[in-house]
C-alpha cells in the first residue's frame, strides 16, 4: 500500500527530491514560486492526456508527455531523447484520481458507441480495436501502476531522477507517493 505525502511547503518536500527539477515542480505548482526564465527543460513530465488536469509550471521548464495512465512505455524513444539530447536528469510520473484508464472494461460498450457515433466505424471494428488494444492501456489501480512504471523507468535509467506524483482534481495539487 502507497501514501500519498500533500506538499504545503518546501519543508514537506522528500529529501530525495530536494534540489532537483522535481522539488521545483512542485513549488511552482503547489506553493505558487515565482518564475524563473529557462532556456532548456530541466525534466521529463509524463501525465495522462486527462484534460482535466494543468500544471503550473514557467516555459520552457518542461518537457511534457501525455499517455493515457501516465504509461510511458509506447514512448520510450521520446523519454530516451529528452535525457539523451535534451539532457533533463528527473522525470516526474503524475498520475490523477478518476482516470478513464481504471477499469477499462467497463468504459467498453461507450467507447465502441463512440467510435461508431463519432468517427464512422463499423460497430465490430470498433470492438475488435478495443478488444485488442485495450488491454496494453488499462491501468488497473492508478497509483499501483504509477509505481510500478516508476520502478520500470528507474531501472531502465539509472542516473535519472524518477518520482510518482498524484494530481488531485478536486483540490489541484500535487502530492509525492510513497511506497510502502
Amino acid at each position: 500500500m502507497a501514501k500519498l505525502v500533500e506538499v504545503n511547503s518546501v519543508q514537506d518536500i522528500l529529501p530525495e527530491y530536494r534540489n532537483t527539477a522535481i522539488s521545483l515542480l512542485l513549488e511552482y505548482h503547489n506553493l505558487n514560486k515565482t518564475f524563473c526564465n529557462y532556456d532548456q527543460a530541466k525534466i521529463l513530465i509524463g501525465m495522462c492526456v486527462d484534460n482535466r488536469k494543468n500544471l503550473w509550471i514557467p516555459e520552457n521548464f518542461a518537457f511534457v508527455m501525455r499517455s493515457g495512465g501516465a504509461n510511458l512505455f509506447f514512448h520510450e524513444f521520446q523519454v530516451s531523447y529528452s535525457i539523451g539530447v535534451g539532457g533533463v536528469r528527473c522525470i516526474a510520473l503524475i498520475g490523477h484520481n478518476h482516470c478513464g484508464m481504471v477499469k477499462l472494461e467497463d468504459r467498453k460498450a461507450d467507447f465502441i458507441s463512440g467510435m461508431v457515433r463519432n468517427a464512422g466505424w463499423k460497430e465490430e471494428n470498433a470492438k475488435s480495436h478495443f478488444e485488442n488494444l485495450s488491454p496494453f492501456f488499462e491501468v488497473g489501480d492508478a497509483i499501483e501502476f504509477l509505481l510500478c512504471e516508476v520502478d520500470r523507468l528507474r531501472k531502465r535509467y539509472p542516473k535519472v531522477k524518477v518520482a510518482p506524483l498524484f494530481f488531485n482534481e478536486e483540490t489541484g495539487k500535487l502530492s509525492q507517493i510513497v511506497a510502502d
